[in-house]
């Protein structure tokens, strides 16, 4: 199986190309387990595969490196773009990319003939409890700035999805945060029936703010871009930030716009290939 290495500011993937590689659906959740393995595998976090698509120009199917499907990823639905662009299949610059039934539009911007930077439209976050999912007192309520108890201390948090479960937690030091420790407990903790992805945000201005991310599935990433999403959009609407935030992660930074009237959130970063090889399955 021939593959690609890719990331997206350190969110790295292994991508697979569909439309050449055929793989049975019932074998991919172990496959990915397999690959994603940092010691014995590839190593990432988590498996992406191109595929054809009737909705839009190309498919992201998505998988954690646990195997389980994912519905959305902001690096790596960069990283799509860049693959089938570099890669001849296609020759747009402007594209729509489907995944778990969603589709998001991207610009890319290209140097040296390939893709660079990738600009996504990713939609509008959804705060409904029972879209997000979270369970709340009403399933149209909101969960903004709301207490949450997580091994004996309460936290506040802000609670979207951008496609996926977020819980926004907002923190006085990003750095020295035991995210090791924390993190597997909000993952799990029963007010989030499909598990939720945390973003642990410090603001430092009123255009930049620090963040990690423990995700749904794999663990601390270097980076999340519907995570940077969620965390923007939570900074703006609790008064922290302007509508323009500069996400600083383990990995890199991504540039965050939330367009309040049109309710759209555009990201923008970039998209790296690391290596190709073939995988012996």
């Amino acid at each position: 199986m021939k593959f690609t290495k890719m990331h997206g500011c350190g969110n790295d993937y292994i991508y697979i190309n569909g439309f050449a590689e055929q793989i049975a659906q019932d074998e991919k959740p172990a496959l990915v387990q397999k690959i994603s393995d940092r010691h014995f595998g590839i190593g990432g976090d988590g498996a992406i595969f191109i595929n054809p698509s009737d909705e839009a120009d190309f498919e992201m199917e998505m998988y954690n490196a646990d195997g389980s499907r994912a519905e959305m990823c902001g690096n790596g639905i960069r990283c799509v773009a860049k693959y089938v662009y570099d890669n001849g299949l296609t020759d747009k610059t402007e594209i729509s990319i489907v995944s778990c039934g969603q589709v998001k539009y991207l610009e890319l911007f290209l140097k040296d003939g390939q893709v660079d930077t990738v600009r996504v439209n990713m939609g509008a976050p959804e705060f409904r409890a029972a879209m997000i999912p979270v369970t709340a007192e009403k399933e149209d309520m909101s969960v903004i700035n709301e207490p949450i108890t997580v091994q004996g201390e309460t936290y506040k948090m802000t609670c979207m999805s951008m496609g996926n479960p977020h819980a926004v937690v907002f923190v006085e030091d990003v750095e020295h945060l035991d995210i090791e420790k924390i993190g597997p407990y909000f993952e799990t903790h029963e007010r989030f029936p499909k598990r939720t992805n945390t973003e642990f945000v410090k603001v430092i201005d009123k255009n930049h703010v620090q963040m990690r991310v423990w995700e749904r599935g794999t663990g601390e990433t270097l980076a999340c871009g519907t995570g940077c999403c969620a965390a923007a959009a939570a900074c703006i609407l609790n008064g922290l930030t302007f509508e323009t935030v500069t996400v600083k992660l383990l990995g890199g930074e991504l540039e965050i716009t939330w367009d309040r009237e049109a309710d759209r959130i555009y990201m923008t970063g970039p998209a790296t290939t690391v290596f190709t090889g073939e995988y012996i399955c």
